[in-house]
């Protein structure tokens, strides 16, 4: 059935449709939007930090390898280039406004997951020590032995967020649902043995765990951070993808659930009009006495007919 062919779907003749089918669906991506940027603006939970513990946290303080502001680049706008390329070859706005709104649903379900975990788990980076005390000059409470941090603020309110790992949470997300995509467009389980297809499909799962692998090498997240982070995306990606999309093995895995129904409502609607435009024939039926009946003459009624014969 992904052979079928009723024109082409383009932004111009069904994008209109598709953005008021969809409108409730992209104001609730506006509202977890929104709702992720509350998490990050509230203080997360300061868990106990004492002196003995400053073995696990005394790792250097460094930069980022991969910046913030690259997780969402990597993550949306590169899938975004795949979607739009195969879009302006196909002419199918259905699986390119999917292929859309879907990775975005992927990517913000998971940071409002993560981020809510950050806040109430409020695990120390592996460099809390440099962030509460940034002169080197320790200082704990003489009863509890908790931390009294002298450094800036920000940066100790960040130091808190380590477990789950934004980056890889974020990455695996987008690139999680990238992978399924294009395991679904190059029809990668077609039983044919192409392992080439599947060099291609888990190219972006690769760079997903470098990012990932990035911030335990950066001392910004202790490896159960990273792996928790990575399983929550992986998990909201595939949930995502098969919302819009069928499994890549099957027959109609290359496009989206929206792109076949519409074939299907446009093939019923051009078999209900030659139905309605078919005249009909007044054929007289001996049935031993004199009568008529109405029967239609279309030739799709025949063919049923005479199957059913």
């Amino acid at each position: 059935m992904a052979d079928i062919q009723l024109g082409c779907h383009t932004v111009r003749s069904h994008g209109a449709k598709l953005a008021r089918l969809h409108m409730y669906d992209w104001i609730i991506l506006l509202l977890l939007a929104v709702l992720d940027g509350l998490l990050n603006i509230i203080e997360p939970f300061h868990r106990f930090v004492g002196r003995d513990m400053m073995t696990d946290l005394s790792y250097p303080l460094k930069g980022n390898t991969i910046p913030f502001w690259a997780v969402p680049l990597v993550a949306i706008l590169l899938p975004w280039v795949i979607f739009v390329g195969i879009y302006f070859k196909k002419k199918n706005v259905y699986d390119l406004h999917h292929g859309i709104l879907g990775i975005l649903y992927s990517v913000l379900i998971t940071a409002v997951i993560t981020d809510a975990i950050k806040d109430g788990v409020g695990r120390p980076r592996p460099d809390f020590f440099w962030r509460c005390f940034p002169d080197g000059k320790p200082n704990y409470d003489n009863i509890t032995t908790d931390v009294i941090c002298h450094g800036e603020k920000s940066i100790i309110k960040e130091g808190h967020k380590s477990f789950p790992s934004g980056h890889s949470s974020w990455s695996f997300a987008g690139l999680g649902f990238l992978t399924w995509y294009l395991a679904g467009k190059l029809a990668a389980f077609d039983r044919k043995g192409h392992i080439a297809k599947l060099c291609m499909v888990f190219l972006p799962l690769l760079v997903a765990s470098l990012v990932a692998v990035s911030r335990v090498d950066d001392y910004w997240h202790h490896w159960q951070d990273v792996f928790a982070g990575s399983i929550i995306g992986l998990t909201v990606s595939s949930f995502c993808y098969l919302q819009f999309f069928p499994y890549p093995f099957d027959a109609d895995g290359i496009w989206p659930h929206a792109y076949f129904q519409q074939l299907a409502e446009t093939q019923s609607n051009g078999i209900a009009n030659s139905y309605d435009t078919r005249p009909t024939a007044i054929e007289p039926i001996d049935e031993g006495y004199d009568a008529i009946a109405l029967r239609d003459s279309s030739l799709i009624l025949d063919t049923m007919e005479s199957g059913r014969r």
